[in-house]
């Protein structure tokens, strides 16, 4: 196979919709096919930078679990680009609420990345007395100086609708509970930071790079839920983190290297996922339990993408 070849075999391993969302309800004008090309792209921007240093803005509340907390789809993606990438030498960050803290930094070791440290901050006060966390940055530590950022990616992270407020796929207004980390990513614009969005439902930041029509006909509750922030590439998954392993996977086709034999190995990520939850906490973003599974999937139905990835990385 050849790597556009390649490339278009890992997207396809990640764009189906076991969750039935309604991501491609339409066959013709859906979340799919909107921004054809934006996956390749998302790719060649970090592959083919010559030091690429990546924040990745996780993190999404799920006020109605047991116990409220973050969900397990974004921030398992967001380890899985450290432990891929760093190898690679490009300098990764995962930023999320600061209640994420231990589930991140429990991750990073668990991943094999036990040398990392972390930094906190704001995007912007909170002018409405909601209850959102600081945020925290958990970095992997990598040979030489911090570089400046050339890339913000938002992965499975909620952003504002047309009303300006963030809502779940039930339509629940969550909004004082997130942290308002879209300001980065109209603000890349001016500091000439590629952006990338990843997800799966419609309200998530990029998502606003589809028109508002193509969300309504296809998402339920689309017509509020919808994000409006945009970003330069979107990568739509069946799952977020199936996006997140699918782009690291590209990097590794367009930079023509191996990965490491348990990158895509179905049962490290699991354990990866177990400490993460029991540490964090997180939860289960559809069944809201403490338990280590993805959006209600079993776990062969979650690591099918893994298991495809992986052979065409063989290929």
């Amino acid at each position: 196979m050849t790597p556009d070849e390649k490339l278009a075999a890992i997207l396809a391993a990640v764009q189906t919709d076991p969750g039935n969302r309604g991501l491609a309800r339409d066959p013709h004008d859906n979340l799919f096919t909107a921004c054809p090309g934006d996956f390749a792209a998302a790719c060649r921007s970090i592959a083919e930078h010559p030091e690429p240093a990546i924040d990745v803005f996780t993190g999404f509340y799920i006020p109605t679990a047991t116990p409220p907390a973050h969900e397990t789809d974004g921030p398992l993606g967001g380890i899985f680009l450290a432990r891929a990438l760093v190898p690679l030498s490009v300098q990764v960050g995962v930023t999320a609420e600061r209640s994420c803290e231990s589930s991140l930094t429990n991750g990073l070791s668990a991943a094999g990345l036990t040398d990392h440290t972390q930094t906190y901050w704001d995007p912007a006060p909170d002018p409405s007395g909601g209850q959102r966390d600081r945020m925290v940055n958990a970095r992997p530590k990598t040979p030489g100086p911090l570089r400046k950022r050339t890339h913000y990616l938002a992965l499975e992270r909620v952003g504002p609708a047309a009303d300006g407020n963030c809502y779940t796929m039930r339509g629940l207004n969550i909004t004082d509970r997130t942290a308002p980390v879209e300001v980065m990513f109209p603000r890349s614009q001016f500091a000439r930071v590629r952006t990338i969005g990843i997800g799966d439902g419609g309200n998530e930041i990029g998502m606003g790079k589809i028109p508002h029509e193509t969300i309504v006909k296809n998402i339920p509750n689309g017509d509020l839920i919808h994000c409006r922030v945009p970003t330069d590439h979107l990568i739509v998954a069946g799952v977020s983190n199936w996006g997140a392993y699918a782009l690291a996977a590209g990097v590794y086709v367009l930079r023509g290297v191996k990965p490491a034999s348990d990158l895509f190995d179905r049962d490290h990520e699991r354990e990866i996922l177990e400490v993460m939850v029991r540490e964090g906490p997180l939860v289960d973003g559809v069944t809201g339990k403490q338990t280590a599974t993805v959006d209600g999937l079993t776990w062969d139905e979650y690591a099918r993408p893994l298991l495809r990835i992986h052979e065409i990385l063989e290929m």
